[in-house]
């Protein structure tokens, strides 16, 4: 049995490999090990008949109804075994278990012993408002086939590949997402495709009832669910050939959906994802409504945010229109890291270091071969850009409202607690040597965050509208609670007034609105922004938070060239100094509430610009710190697994024994960065967690 040693160690490798999983001529696979997988179909029964007819629904059917708004918070990134990638990492459970876990069951997690019981299991300490299950549309129909006794490809030798060599399946099927491939489904599904098209139904179907299940339509809107999956581009770009994260997760107003999701199998650029989007959905009479939202540009290898379309042309008014309308949100945090900005491009940011990892596109993630992050893969750049093309072509195509979820991979909705992180990428890994391998995810792997969302009540039509109109911010995982308003004549008693929301409607434009016409010539804007600390649980207490910071971004009137300035607003840059990292005890001082208004020194209305805020805690352990500390971790006698992983450099707690061999050394040359732990990239041992509101524009009157 051929068997490919690393992965994507060659392109031999990956079409020999291919030729088997579908359906050539290698030997007969050995016996399943391990309990099997149930078949979707065992688990979610098919949808009902009354699912296709539909649900009209109206604003202000819950009797929790906020005409001022309230925030909700959610997860709308999470996958079950349904996708592709989790179900061969290990992952057993659907979107009904997503759904469950997110409003407070406890669930299995892998890896199960002989008997195919859960060895840990998953609490969220508070449950969530709304999440949408995004699994990975594109083998829907392999996934189904392959684990259901009764498919006609059950039987065949690529699904018993797939069940028996998951690490090389794995391989190949994703492979086939790059464009790459003649016949983009593997020959275990027929010559006609027609043994993966009925189970890919199957599993779109069974997405859609578990949204319904979950969703609560009676009068007191408990938790909302969202029918959604995920549409895995992942084209090679550049000199590198690497594979790029394009991805999109595509998110339903309601349940009226196209008969199968379109997958990048079927629509490899994303111009044609919208098109289908338009023709299956949006331009029908169905009522059906969507929007796509972009997640982790970091691992993109710089190509998310380029100015020219599919055929290689410069982007016109036409195209920048159709993504301003398709794209309102995208995704600044999740597992993979952040990908607000990158530090020392543009402005001397020094927040812009917050969990990055040392990757550029998802292979080298996938083989943790180090490179340096590209600034044209972060959304700052992309704001920036977008000021360009703004002026340009009278339309801005990266007006975008900011979003944090976690892209778990384990059905975890929501599970983003650094202290008791279980790992969100399947089974977890470690690093090229394999010394990390018992911690729970890869080391460079964020905990993730969560999306919140302003809306009147806690219903799709109101939540769906709250990501149209960009009322909506991303947390690294904290519930923090902040509020902006931008208009022109903001007072600073806004903050003691018992009614500043409704006088911020009143007076201004919330987080994703717009401002334009200053209504006289000294008029500057001002901005009125309030936070709160996340009160946590008893368990896991909240921390205070350190301060208040305004991002501007504008388009400079002589160079026509994008610059940003970051402006400390509240609080105090040293709450928080003395933060213990052998106890995880935090530091002295922070607020519970930080307020504020603001008005811009620099305005020129002349010049377009953008604002968001940022709001940071105090600092506080890192979800790698918390593991070894709750296990008691030693390096002066490390004998155990978690000793051995614990100590390794690259987490940041043990350094000592490198001496002056450090990341970006002398002493450490690039094959000693590969192979000696003490020059590969270190993680911090704490976190500045932190919430980021989308942008408020201001364009030129004239525009």
């Amino acid at each position: 049995m051929m068997r490919c040693l690393s992965p994507l160690s060659s392109i031999a490798c990956v079409v020999a490999l291919a030729a088997a999983v579908g359906g050539g001529c290698a030997p007969h696979p050995a016996p399943v090990v391990g309990a099997p997988i149930e078949p979707p179909r065992a688990i979610e029964p098919p949808l009902r008949e009354r699912v296709h007819g539909g649900f009209d629904e109206q604003l202000g059917r819950c009797t929790d109804f906020d005409p001022l708004r309230r925030p909700f918070f959610g997860d709308i990134h999470v996958h079950t075994s349904y996708s592709l990638d989790a179900t061969l990492r290990g992952t057993r459970l659907g979107p009904m278990d997503a759904y469950r876990f997110a409003q407070g069951a406890t669930i299995g997690l892998p890896p199960y012993d002989d008997l195919g019981e859960p060895l840990r299991t998953a609490t969220l300490d508070r449950r969530l408002d709304f999440a949408a299950v995004t699994d990975h549309a594109e083998f829907f129909g392999v996934v189904g086939a392959c684990q259901d006794p009764a498919s006609s490809a059950y039987t065949r030798l690529g699904c018993q590949y797939f069940r028996n060599h998951p690490d090389d399946a794995f391989l190949m099927m994703n492979v086939r997402t790059t464009g790459r491939w003649r016949r983009p489904l593997p020959r275990l599904c027929g010559r006609d495709g027609h043994a993966c098209d009925a189970a890919a139904l199957d599993l779109w179907r069974a997405e859609q009832q578990a949204a319904e299940v979950a969703y609560d339509r009676s009068p007191r809107c408990s938790f909302t669910s969202f029918v959604a999956y995920e549409w895995t581009s992942t084209p090679v770009v550049g000199a590198r050939n690497a594979a790029a994260n394009f991805h999109r997760n595509v998110i339903f107003r309601n349940n009226r959906v196209p008969l199968y999701p379109i997958t990048a199998l079927d629509q490899p650029d994303v111009e044609g994802l919208w098109e289908q989007l338009h023709a299956q959905c949006l331009d029908t009479d169905t009522g059906c409504d969507v929007l796509t939202v972009p997640h982790n540009p970091n691992l993109s290898q710089g190509d998310y945010f380029t100015p020219i379309d599919r055929n290689g042309r410069p982007i016109d008014a036409a195209y920048a229109g159709q993504r301003l309308a398709m794209e309102p949100l995208i995704e600044v945090y999740q597992h993979k890291g952040d990908s607000e900005c990158l530090p020392g491009v543009g402005s001397g940011d020094e927040q812009c270091g917050f969990e990055k990892v040392p990757y550029t596109n998802l292979a080298d993630a996938s083989r943790q071969r180090f490179d340096t992050p590209m600034r044209q893969g972060f959304i700052r750049y992309a704001l920036g850009q977008g000021l360009v093309l703004g002026d340009r072509l009278g339309i801005n195509p990266f007006t975008y409202g900011f979003v944090a979820g976690t892209d778990t991979h384990v059905t975890t909705a929501g599970a983003v607690q650094e202290d008791g992180f279980q790992g969100g990428g399947g089974l977890g890994g470690g690093s090229a040597q394999g010394a990390l391998r018992a911690l729970p995810d890869q080391a460079y792997f964020s905990a993730g965050g969560l999306a919140v969302l302003y809306a009147e009540e806690n219903s799709r039509e109101a939540l769906f509208a709250a990501m149209r109109r960009r009322e909506a911010y991303g947390t690294s995982g904290p519930r923090i609670r902040v509020r902006v308003f931008g208009g022109w004549d903001f007072k600073p008693g806004w903050c003691s007034a018992p009614d500043l929301v409704e006088k911020g409607y009143d007076r201004g434009v919330p987080m994703g609105g717009r401002l334009t016409n200053p209504p006289t010539r000294r008029s500057r804007p001002t901005f009125a922004i309030a936070a709160q600390r996340d009160p946590g649980t008893a368990r896991h207490p909240g921390a205070p938070l350190q301060r208040l910071q305004v991002i501007k971004g504008w388009l400079d009137r002589e160079t026509k060239t994008p610059k940003t300035r970051v402006f400390d607003v509240a609080g105090n840059v040293h709450d928080g100094d003395g933060i213990d990292i052998d106890t995880c005890s935090l530091g002295d001082g922070g607020a519970s509430r930080l307020c504020t208004v603001w008005t811009d020194p620099s305005f020129d209305p002349s010049e377009r610009a953008y604002y968001y805020v940022r709001v940071l805690e105090v600092p506080s352990c890192r979800w790698t710190t918390h593991f070894c500390v709750n296990r008691g971790f030693d390096c002066a006698h490390p004998t155990t697994p978690v000793d051995r992983a614990c100590c390794d450099p690259v987490l940041g707690l043990h350094t000592s024994q490198c001496g002056s061999r450090e990341p970006g050394s002398t002493q450490c040359g690039r094959f000693r960065a590969r192979n000696d732990s003490c020059c590969q990239p270190r993680v911090s041992p704490t976190i500045q967690e932190r919430a980021w509101t989308s942008p408020i524009w201001y364009t030129p009157a004239a525009d």
